[in-house]
């Protein structure tokens, strides 16, 4: 199975960090209307991975090596570590709203690159060069200005920035569990895996809290549609493929386009200001993704997280 060249890679993660930075906006909507995250969550991932049946079995021939194909224990394996990680992120970060604005969880939540390289470097699985520390910092910096740096948290605040600093760990550790899973699979088996075991995590959520329903008022479907087709099913088969090109830690830096969309997307939707500082921020990111296309001396080694997987 080949691997997408760098300057593909990265715009396919640029792509997916735009449909992410979609889902705040849509999350929003459904719970205002009264649903409940953990059945918002499940008919989310449930519907994406109907969508995404079809298209992993087809691609299970494009297999590089099919025994590596996860099967009988291996793949309920598979299921429950991909769905526990994805349900985690998900509802971690989602729930830190209820305290705090969606600014601080995203300077909050985005810190994760930097947990990436941090793991990485611990562990050795990736070295991260001057070169990668620069355009990390340049993407801190350019997250700062767009969401701006988290006021002072108020006691009141403390669990939605706790909520939030959680699901930037748990992220950062899933990243290269999803290169993993990536070279064992096709991106859109893997995001199948993914979807399907982090449906039955909340569809256990929703039954156990007495709020599973298939009755969501008609803004909450509209919501689960977008959740489900643009933010889970094509945006995660578009990370799978570029985290197969660059690897976890470039991945990671890549990703930080996403606060800057959701500004964007702000200014668009919700007639939202964009500011001076949301313009720089955003100049920042795009000097960061830029800065990791240049070539390097030498050939470069493949992604680690193969050699980890």
């Amino acid at each position: 199975m080949s691997r997408p060249s760098a300057a593909r890679a990265s715009l396919l993660v640029a792509f997916a960090a735009c449909c992410f930075g979609s889902i705040s906006i849509l999350t929003v909507v459904a719970t205002r209307a009264g649903t409940a995250l953990t059945t918002l969550l499940f008919w989310r991932y449930a519907v994406a991975a109907l969508l995404l049946l079809p298209v992993g079995l087809r691609s299970l021939p494009r297999v590089a090596d099919p025994r590596t194909v996860p099967r009988g224990a291996g793949l309920a394996r598979e299921l429950a570590v991909a769905g526990a990680g994805q349900a985690a992120v998900a509802f971690l970060s989602l729930s830190a709203l209820r305290w705090i604005p969606a600014a601080t969880l995203g300077f909050l939540f985005y810190t994760f690159p930097a947990w990436v390289a941090l793991f990485a470097a611990l562990r050795g699985t990736e070295r991260v060069d001057g070169r990668k520390v620069v355009a990390l910092g340049l993407s801190l910096a350019g997250i700062v200005c767009t969401v701006g740096a988290p006021s002072g948290a108020t006691g009141t605040q403390w669990p939605g920035v706790l909520l939030a600093l959680a699901g930037a760990l748990v992220y950062a550790v899933y990243i290269p569990y999803l290169g993993g899973l990536q070279g064992r699979a096709t991106p859109q088996l893997a995001s199948l895996l993914v979807t399907t075991g982090a449906a039955t995590a909340f569809a256990l959520g929703a039954l156990a809290e007495g709020t599973f329903t298939a009755r969501l008022p008609l803004a909450s479907w509209g919501a689960v549609a977008g959740l489900a087709v643009l933010c889970t099913a094509i945006a995660f088969q578009a990370f799978m493929k570029g985290l197969g090109g660059l690897g976890p830690v470039r991945a990671a830096i890549v990703s930080t386009v996403e606060p800057f969309w959701t500004a964007v997307l702000g200014a668009l939707v919700l007639s939202q200001p964009l500011t001076p500082a949301t313009l720089l921020g955003g100049a920042l990111i795009a000097a960061a993704v830029l800065l990791l296309q240049l070539p390097t001396r030498g050939a470069e080694r493949g992604p680690a997280v193969e050699r980890a997987g």
